[in-house]
């Protein structure tokens, strides 16, 4: 165990791949991982023979995977690393009830690597090629501490992975650790954690905020947050993938540009493919990292988790990430937002009742 601390935030899926699978390999006495999808593809096939040997070095495997996210693991992928003895657990099974829709529609977004009480990753990538070519936000922390609080989370998820009723009091219970915060929301109309600490933060930002999300469908308490710190003279700016890959939500999203942006609020648009990175900045200081996506979905049915903080470390790489980001993005034009075609507007109208399911 390393006496000083390091942080490294990680943009290109391939990079931090290898850094994740070189972390397997080299482990001591256990890996865990917890994440919302695991591909039956080429990057799948690393992981899953990166666990094997370790788990034939003897070292304890626990892989808790959402089981809407799992898709093909589910057969028979995984059969040679539970016969070696890693535990494999599937988060809530889908079934045919009476609250089929309810049910379903709540997954297990989290994603966790915890390696030997030393090195715990968080952030917002699933272990598959399908986002190679995404930008992303993965934090790799060696940090004995954190990661043994990171341990206690990822076993009462592996304890939770097929339970519809629990205790959402502890299961959300805010953790703070020195200059740290970590924050879980599980489905729940009302509670909404990160939601609420996302507009805490803006609302004592100073002199800026930058969000990077993939999906952005903020509710009115968020908007208006949004909106009066813009007011004050907080610069506030959003950085979303020009498309997204979910075209709905990529269409309702235009309804809330044109009020946004006259409000002072500045959209930047990444070009180069798909922006996936889920972090908050707050006055180049204060920071927020996870799984969280800036939406209905995700405050409302998600069970997801966010690492806050002011750690100089991690607060300058993630400026660092955003002024990259910004550098290949190009400005919302708010004279096409108001020429766009009328088909577009009535769609926006027409997905607006589903917005808290996109």
């Amino acid at each position: 165990m390393k006496n000083h601390n390091t942080y490294k935030l990680w943009a290109d899926p391939m990079q931090y791949y290898q850094e994740m699978i070189h972390d397997i390999l080299t482990a001591k006495k256990y890996v865990y991982i917890e994440t919302f999808r695991l591909s039956n593809d080429a990057i799948g096939e690393r992981f899953r023979d990166a666990l094997i040997k370790a788990r034939k070095k003897g070292i304890a495997i626990k892989l808790l995977i959402d089981y809407w996210g799992a898709g093909s693991v589910k057969s028979g992928f995984l059969d040679e690393l539970i016969r070696l003895g890693a535990e494999v657990r599937f988060f809530i099974k889908i079934k045919i009830s009476f609250d089929f829709f309810t049910r379903s529609h709540r997954r297990n977004h989290r994603k966790l690597l915890l390696i030997d009480d030393n090195v715990s990753y968080i952030g917002s990538s699933n272990l598959t090629g399908y986002n190679l070519n995404w930008r992303e936000s993965v934090l790799r922390m060696e940090n004995h501490e954190l990661t043994l609080i990171f341990k206690k989370i990822f076993n009462q998820d592996f304890q939770l992975y097929n339970r519809y009723i629990f205790s959402q009091a502890y299961y959300t219970k805010h953790i703070r650790h020195k200059n740290f915060e970590i924050i879980r929301d599980v489905p729940n109309i009302a509670i909404k954690k990160i939601n609420k600490k996302f507009i805490q933060m803006i609302k004592e930002a100073k002199e800026s905020v930058i969000i990077e999300t993939p999906y952005f469908l903020p509710g009115f308490m968020l908007r208006k947050a949004m909106m009066e710190a813009a007011a004050r003279g907080v610069k506030v700016t959003v950085l979303l993938p020009k498309k997204s890959d979910v075209n709905l939500v990529d269409i309702l999203r235009n309804k809330y540009f044109g009020l946004l942006f006259k409000k002072g609020i500045e959209f930047l648009f990444y070009e180069p493919n798909n922006l996936h990175s889920k972090i908050i900045l707050v006055d180049n200081q204060w920071f927020g990292i996870g799984s969280s996506n800036f939406d209905y979905r995700s405050f409302r049915y998600m069970f997801e988790i966010m690492l806050f903080g002011n750690e100089p470390q991690i607060a300058e790489q993630i400026l660092e990430h955003a002024e990259n980001t910004k550098s290949v993005s190009i400005p919302f034009n708010y004279r096409n937002w108001l020429k766009r075609p009328p088909i577009e507007k009535f769609f926006e109208w027409l997905l607006l009742p589903f917005r808290h399911l996109l």
